[in-house]
């Protein structure tokens, strides 16, 4: 299918796309039913193993050779096209911004045993990443015993994102306490040059609104692993995701608002999470909807086969432990709060702005986790334009005290979420990676290593997570779908 830029026009709220050049344009009811190439746990433990296996199975078992033929070629752009246009909306490529910090660091291969032979490392690591670069051992999981430094990439989104944003360039508003006024959003990031009065919030606003994972239209199967401060396993599962965008949708049709009800009731994005394993658990689904408006409550509710039931989960049930994670539910994907100056009130600071040393986007998922110590194997870093943004609570009821992000200046993607609970003492941390898919300006829960860490409780929990675009429909993240898997 031949490539050609798609002119993105808007008007009365919506978006109008003309086909241009005779290119076919896919609508989401015609696209492919996920459910007939997502694959199975055990389709893809066959390319790669729990432990142990350094096999780069993205290059044989991605997206490219999973999807469809036909949906493949409809997410794929021109690689120069995207890298023009997303240098031209965030105003530098990452490669120019970095290498002033620690200079004589150079790429190649490390160990923990390079760390007194080169301080600079210190330097370029924010400390709970330098602290793990150590051999596998209690009483955490996830410690780096060796890695290797690339050269800084250029990273982009797809060209539909870009075309998007430039159209409404400037257009996206703050009210005046510096949150996003739902209705001035088009799609893609809200502040690609975050500035101003604002600018912390304008960075979480871009945090928030990310294009990530195909516009958040997603299914994830993923091995989640936890461990006790001795580094026995104590909860081995498996979980999917299904997820759907509803609103600011520019990948595929229909565009902008994903049907009548989102645009009416002002709809975000849906999603259903489930255990498939292991038996004591699984059938247990959460179905969440999110909403633009920052006055708005979301809906999360939960299916208990046990139970039989479903309940709502009330404002002060998303700050409970999720099952066999060392994180609640407002710390889904890391971090998944509505930045609202009513339900969750925060003071808002950069505290930095500078480079660091991150754990790279994989682009072939070889990276793996060891069989003795739990290590974290295959590890490939480079050097980011960091944005170090705080977030105190101002609410002293809720669970954390404050948060500490560690956002990429661009993409906006976080890399590192230290969370301090109310007496300032580290509480838990996260530490995401991506799959980076360079022909399609997209990045996913794919192929890389998720970890979180509770520094109080002495517990890891270690996510494995393979990751496909996927175009639901309705009635496959209803609270019905939920129900019904749950049996």
């Amino acid at each position: 299918m031949k490539k050609v830029t798609r002119l993105l026009l808007w008007t009365a709220g919506a978006f109008l796309i003309p086909p241009l050049l005779g290119r076919a344009l896919t609508c989401a009811a015609e696209a492919p039913d996920p459910k007939t190439y997502i694959p199975t746990i055990t389709e893809v433990e066959k390319h790669k193993a729990r432990f142990d296996d350094p096999r780069p199975y993205l290059t044989t078992f991605g997206p490219k050779q999973v999807l469809p033929k036909s949906l493949y070629a409809e997410l794929s752009y021109d690689v120069d096209a995207m890298k023009s246009a997303w240098a031209d909306l965030v105003g530098f490529k990452a490669p120019d911004k970095v290498g002033k910090v620690a200079p004589e660091v150079q790429p190649g291969k490390y160990t923990y045993k390079d760390l007194e032979k080169h301080p600079g490392l210190k330097k370029l690591m924010w400390p709970d990443l330098y602290n793990r670069i150590r051999p596998g051992g209690p009483p955490h999981a996830g410690n780096i015993p060796e890695f290797e430094i690339i050269p800084t990439r250029q990273y982009y989104y797809a060209l539909p994102i870009s075309e998007a944003m430039k159209k409404n360039l400037g257009k996206t508003k703050l009210d005046a306490k510096g949150y996003l006024i739902p209705e001035t959003w088009v799609a893609g990031l809200p502040f690609p040059k975050p500035s101003g009065t604002f600018k912390a919030q304008e960075i979480m606003a871009n945090v928030e609104k990310r294009p990530l994972a195909w516009e958040q239209s997603f299914y994830i199967i993923s091995r989640l692993m936890g461990y006790t401060k001795s580094l026995s396993s104590d909860f081995d599962s498996v979980y999917e995701v299904s997820h759907a965008r509803l609103a600011g949708r520019t990948l595929m049709e229909p565009y902008g608002w994903f049907d009548k009800r989102a645009k009416e009731r002002e709809e975000y994005k849906t999603f259903l999470f489930g255990f498939l394993s292991p038996r004591d658990v699984a059938g247990t689904y959460q179905q969440a909807l999110y909403y633009l408006d920052p006055s708005s409550a979301d809906q999360l509710m939960l299916y208990i086969p046990s139970m039989r039931r479903v309940r709502k989960l009330s404002a002060t049930d998303t700050q409970d432990p999720v099952m066999g994670q060392d994180q609640i539910y407002d710390d889904n994907e890391g971090w998944m709060q509505k930045l609202s100056p009513t339900r969750y009130p925060y003071k808002y600071e950069v505290l930095e702005e500078r480079e660091y040393l991150v754990p790279a986007p994989t682009i072939d998922g070889a990276e793996y986790i060891s069989s003795k110590g739990a290590e974290f194997r295959n590890v490939r870093m480079e050097r980011r334009p960091i944005y170090v943004v705080k977030l105190t609570e101002l609410d002293s009821n809720y669970v954390y005290g404050h948060r500490i992000f560690y956002i990429d200046a661009e993409t906006f993607n976080f890399y590192h979420i230290e969370n301090y609970n109310q007496k300032g003492k580290l509480y838990r941390t996260w530490d995401g990676n991506y799959g980076w898919f360079p022909d399609m300006g997209i990045f996913a829960w794919a192929g890389m290593l998720n970890l979180m860490r509770d520094h109080i409780d002495l517990h890891s929990g270690a996510q494995q997570p393979y990751q496909v675009p996927a175009f639901w429909g309705r009635a496959d993240l209803s609270v019905q779908s939920m129900s019904s898997k749950g049996k």
